[in-house]
């Protein structure tokens, strides 16, 4: 990338404990002169391996990924207009930092968001059929321009046009262990379930037949919510009907391991409503 390549976009890098991460993750963005992680509280060496190589650091309690989002958006300062969103697990290829640059450099003063797509890596392959993809993430975006709602697996809505990107982000889920990934979406079932069961207010019935892929995916997602036999039907759709099982081991652990994310999903919401009805489990 040629000189002046970093003189347009910032970084915020969403962060709890993440020293096996860390440098991949900022090796994959060097070409950035304005690299910002905001920390929910790391024990380990984190944040010291990120002020070694020169990000700025702010730290927040966690509350939820949708405020941490919008409180790096709003509340720290950057040097750029472009903030680019990145995960700690998460690397930028040397295609979409290109990409991005050009992107932000041509873009018209209406559009407000870019969306990117992601490829999940599982057992040193890129699990492209278990993995659902594609799925679209609004990760570049216009400081002042975008909001985030929904407390996890966010939504990023835009006061402005919104714009698509060809390259992809790559995603190392499993970088840190099964254990920390089941630990992790044990923790995100919960939050997952209490959202649904909160929930008052669904897209209306023609966002599934969308252009946009973002609500089509929402649609889909809420009419899958409420089938029953969720965790089996999404090992079938995955393995089956996806291709999974084109996938070899990798894809084959992915399905379960996803089948198991929704049936704990549903184990939890069938709990809240009994405990709401003062009944045992």
């Amino acid at each position: 990338m040629r000189a002046g390549a970093a003189l347009s976009i910032s970084i915020l890098i969403l962060t709890l404990n993440e020293e096996v991460n860390i440098g991949a993750c900022l090796d994959s963005i060097s070409w950035c002169d304005d690299v910002v992680l905001l920390d929910s509280g790391s024990t380990d060496q984190t944040v010291a391996l990120a002020s070694a190589r020169g990000a700025r650091v702010v730290t927040r309690p966690f509350d939820n990924y949708a405020g941490q989002r919008n409180f790096g958006l709003a509340a720290v300062e950057y040097r750029h207009d472009w903030v680019l969103m990145v995960d700690a697990d998460e690397r930028v290829p040397a295609d979409l930092a290109l990409e991005m640059r050009q992107a932000v450099a041509g873009a018209a003063a209406d559009v407000a968001l870019f969306q990117m797509r992601r490829r999940d890596w599982l057992l040193g392959r890129w699990i492209r059929y278990s993995s659902g993809y594609p799925t679209w993430f609004g990760r570049l975006a216009r400081r002042g321009r975008v909001q985030v709602e929904r407390p996890i697996n966010e939504e990023y809505h835009a006061a402005g046009a919104v714009g698509w990107l060809s390259a992809h982000l790559d995603h190392y889920p499993f970088n840190k262990g099964f254990a920390e990934w089941i630990a992790k979406h044990n923790r995100y079932s919960t939050m997952e379930a209490k959202f649904f069961e909160q929930r008052t207010a669904s897209s209306p019935a023609g966002s599934i037949f969308s252009r946009d892929p973002v609500l089509r995916r929402k649609a889909l997602k809420q009419r899958v919510s409420r089938l029953p036999g969720r965790p089996l039907l999404m090992f079938l759709a995955l393995y089956l009907l996806r291709g999974g099982i084109l996938e070899g081991r990798a894809g084959l652990t992915f399905c379960l391991l996803r089948a198991w994310y929704e049936l704990m999903i549903d184990l939890k919401r069938r709990e809240l409503r009994r405990r709401a009805a003062g009944l045992p489990l």
